[in-house]
């Protein structure tokens, strides 16, 4: 019965987390202003459409951010945390911090999608560095207004780009010193997120 359990956690966390970070890249990629025509993100509003919609009827977008798919995505995250919690057999005293677990298991999943979207495009520039890929071209408008502050910091040498070692170091220290602290001042416990 417990490996029935530990199967549909599996799935449920997999499956789960795959369709919040659709929902979640979609926020990203209208609050970076990526390509609207890439047909990445043309994938991106056909499957989150159906969902989205009727949460856009409730809360609409400010400030050309789409807050809606946020809502929906902390909305799913919360109730794959509550589906998990309760085939864990854990007690759940109190419902509301589902809410504070739920937008760390965002961040969570954002760091995940940096860090592998960082890792891609670096590999890219070696292997392919003029692909117009549409995968390449989404990952590089999402990376970019937030490498750009660190160009500004450490300005190319000689051809070089020394920002992007320096945006990388910045974003292990997120995931492997600040979220920890994160996580323990929102109690939440750690079998609960699914990391990379």
């Amino acid at each position: 019965m417990q490996t029935l359990a530990q199967i549909a956690i599996y799935i449920i966390s997999s499956l789960g987390s795959l369709y919040v970070s659709l929902v979640l890249l979609r926020f990203l990629c209208q609050l970076m202003r990526t390509d609207y025509y890439n047909p990445i993100n043309k994938a991106l509003i056909k499957y989150t459409n159906p969902v989205l919609i009727p949460v856009r009827k409730i809360i609409p977008g400010f400030f050309g951010a789409d807050f809606a798919a946020l809502f929906l995505a902390i909305i799913l995250q919360m109730l794959i945390l509550l589906v998990i919690i309760f085939l864990k057999g854990y007690s759940l005293g109190n419902l509301l911090v589902l809410l504070p677990w739920a937008i760390v298991s965002l961040f969570a999943l954002l760091l995940n999608f940096y860090f592998i979207g960082f890792i891609i495009v670096i590999i890219a520039s070696w292997i392919a560095p003029y692909s117009n890929h549409p995968g390449l071209s989404l990952l590089r408008q999402l990376l970019e207004p937030l490498m750009a502050p660190f160009r500004k910091i450490v300005p190319p040498m000689g051809g070089l780009d020394l920002s992007s070692i320096i945006f990388f170091l910045a974003l292990q220290i997120l995931r492997h010193y600040i979220f920890p602290l994160i996580i323990s001042v929102a109690q939440m416990p750690t079998d609960l997120l699914f990391l990379i």
